[in-house]
């Protein structure tokens, strides 16, 4: 059996979203120091790093991420790679139904889709630019079942959105969103998922643990 953590490491260089509340970790205790045990204590957006956004984090009335029903994210998924694609023309800038329709067989029995772009390869500088979904996807992916759509980007939506348009889309087609996955070492085909975001009480979102493996 192979596993393939597709989280990617939170640590105090990883990129944050400008504005946001950088991630920092410190021990509070050390055993060096004389402390019985070395204790750590972290401070965080709960959008750094790999993380599952809940409703909440873009509608008012929205379900916070502890209410985010588990089996969303645990299942068979499938890795869409279209990196080879964003590599061949840096103009492109849309994921498109045509990018996906050739797995289309894949993402219905799947249910659970991850796209590879290859466009953010360095966690520690935040992109200024990224290539974000085309409005029809959502619907497309509502047509094929899809409940769980993951990226390795900081977002689904521009950098510099303020509607969010892809985000309301996607939570209008019961769509579970995961971003800033990292893909770099999953080739594409299909898989074994499980990504369970922290139980945060009122959380608008919530880090996780993306793993990968085949029987």
């Amino acid at each position: 059996m192979k596993f393939w953590d597709i989280s990617r490491t939170l640590s105090n260089d990883i990129a944050h979203w400008p504005g946001d509340t950088p991630f920092q970790f410190q021990l509070t205790g050390k055993i060096a120091e004389g402390s019985a045990v070395n204790l750590g204590a972290i401070k965080t957006s709960v959008h750094n790093g790999t993380h599952a956004d809940a409703r909440f984090h873009f509608e008012t009335d929205g379900e916070t991420i502890e209410k985010a029903p588990l089996e969303v994210y645990m299942g068979r998924a499938v890795v869409v790679d279209l990196g080879e694609t964003f590599v061949r023309s840096s103009e492109k800038h849309l994921i498109t139904t045509e990018d996906l329709r050739p797995h289309s067989e894949e993402i219905a029995e799947t249910l659970r889709l991850l796209i590879k772009t290859g466009r953010w390869s360095d966690s520690e500088i935040f992109p200024n630019q990224i290539p974000v979904i085309s409005a029809d996807v959502p619907g497309w992916l509502q047509k094929n079942g899809v409940k769980l759509l993951g990226l390795d980007l900081p977002s689904v939506d521009e950098v510099d959105s303020k509607s969010l348009p892809n985000h309301h889309a996607l939570a209008r087609a019961g769509i579970a969103i995961i971003e800033s996955l990292d893909l770099k070492n999953v080739g594409a085909g299909i898989y074994n998922l499980v990504a369970l975001p922290l139980k945060i009480a009122g959380g608008d979102a919530a880090p996780l643990r993306a793993i990968l493996w085949r029987d």
